[in-house]
């Protein structure tokens, strides 16, 4: 283990929130896609993002696990600054530490639901033999595909596809798990199979930021919901709150468009 890794370990009494970010900026030349965001997410809190298209939702998600380098701000993991005066520290940390779901699942096709669960366990946590194995099927098991162990991908559905991809990162212990979308792309009598992981996920106590147009999942299941617009926060709040009671005039606009379909 690291240095860096025991530091991160080591930090079992802190206080403070589990991500922060301040002042985080990212542009795609003359675009400018975040206009410093602060955000923080405490420990067991389940986020959703909610906004129109190229609202900077996406981008915000891929930021915190610097799948994209922001242009200027920081983020901290744990009290422990990943990013800063635009240098980055500590990337596969991070990486190890924020799962990611995407909305396309991604999935290895010549390896079964235990493979690719298993892979990235291999390449990152350093796990062989029978704990790997061991690892992924109670992963799988988690996310209710327990008899689907053993088949490929094109003999799963989107749906189950979806879940082996939740499960793949769920077996590298991270210590928050970020969902981009992961219901868009599926039929939407698929949707519901994902949707009840995530709920059980989110009633184990998982820390979770998710960018959803499931406007009943948030809110059932959100602490907090944020609504973005422009590449800034426009409003944010518990669930009745902001879904039901928004007080800022382009929240409402939104809301009505979408809760109207």
């Amino acid at each position: 283990m690291s240095e860096t890794d025991q530091n991160f370990m080591e930090k079992t009494d802190y206080a403070g929130p589990i991500l922060k970010v301040t002042d985080l900026q990212k542009s795609y030349g003359k675009l400018d896609v975040l206009t410093g965001i602060d955000f923080e997410l405490q420990k067991g809190e389940l986020v959703c993002v909610i906004g129109p298209s190229g609202s900077g939702k996406s981008t915000l998600l891929r930021c915190f696990n610097m799948l994209e380098k922001p242009d200027g701000g920081t983020i901290e993991l744990n009290g422990h600054e990943i990013f800063g005066a635009g240098k980055t520290r500590d990337l596969d940390l991070l990486r190890r530490e924020v799962g990611m779901v995407f909305q396309q699942f991604n999935l290895f096709p010549h390896m079964t639901a235990e493979g690719n669960v298993s892979i990235a366990q291999r390449k990152v946590r350093n796990r062989r033999g029978a704990a790997c194995r061991d690892r992924s099927v109670e992963m799988l098991n988690k996310v209710g595909l327990d008899d689907k162990i053993e088949e490929y991908p094109d003999r799963l559905s989107g749906g189950q596809q979806q879940r082996v991809a939740i499960a793949r990162a769920l077996a590298m212990d991270p210590e928050i798990m970020l969902f981009d979308e992961v219901t868009s792309a599926l039929d939407p009598e698929l949707v519901k199979g994902v949707l009840d992981v995530m709920r059980n996920l989110a009633e184990g106590g998982m820390t979770m930021v998710c960018v959803t147009h499931e406007m009943n999942f948030a809110r059932e299941v959100a602490d907090r919901v944020i609504f973005m617009d422009g590449g800034v926060i426009v409003e944010e709040g518990k669930p009745d709150d902001v879904l039901g009671n928004p007080q800022q005039e382009r929240t409402k606009q939104f809301l009505g468009l979408v809760l109207a379909h």
